[in-house]
């Protein structure tokens, strides 16, 4: 998968490319699945929510800059594969998830991989995580319409957002977000395109 897939795409960050080549992808899919956990699109793992391609998320975390003395919230956490790569690199990751059963499965993985620096929240996902707030880096495991204000504002002075951000008829892009002073400046990383989060979809609305 590094040598393969990240490394071509330029992939270059030396703690992303570790923190990859030491998750283990097949860990967080479901049984049928392991064998091709390692290719490059986004997996199903129930309720219509995919583990993220692998160069997707790589470039959205090189983008991101994490550094060791991080704290990173990951939205959407699924099983649990993005926490558990971002905690190789930060040095604490809140991971939020509001489908019961995802939830328990990403707890149950993270500890029997011993990854002791992420606690995983059964919450709405669309309130962000404001109790521990701010975070260096705000990382969205799915596509949204919009970034979120509530969510936004949840950044630290310099903190990083980073989402694939795909309003409806327009072609969805990987987003960076930074909180300067608190002005936020955005910018187009790469276009991307995956599932959109539950509740970050925008409502259709009335057509006269």
């Amino acid at each position: 998968m590094v040598d393969n897939q990240l490394r071509p795409n330029k992939v270059t960050d030396a703690h992303v490319i570790a923190a990859m080549g030491a998750v283990p992808r097949e860990r967080f899919v479901p049984q049928d699945l392991q064998g091709v956990a390692y290719v490059d699109e986004d997996l199903p793992i129930g309720k219509g929510r995919v583990l993220m391609e692998p160069m997707v998320l790589a470039r959205m975390l090189e983008a991101a800059e994490i550094t060791p003395d991080d704290v990173v919230l990951d939205i959407g956490s699924g099983t649990g594969y993005t926490a558990a790569v971002c905690a190789k690199i930060a040095t604490t990751v809140v991971s939020v998830e509001n489908d019961p059963r995802l939830a328990a499965e990403a707890s149950r993985i993270l500890a029997e991989l011993e990854c002791d620096n992420v606690v995983t929240i059964e919450a709405a996902m669309t309130d962000g995580y404001p109790r521990q707030a701010p975070y260096d880096v705000i990382l969205f495991s799915g596509a949204i319409a919009e970034i979120p204000d509530n969510i936004l504002s949840q950044l630290a002075d310099g903190g990083r957002l980073v989402a694939v951000v795909a309003p409806p008829g327009q072609v969805p892009s990987a987003m960076l977000a930074r909180n300067c002073g608190g002005s936020t400046a955005q910018r187009k990383i790469f276009d991307a395109s995956i599932p959109y989060l539950t509740g970050f979809a925008r409502e259709p609305g009335f057509v006269f």
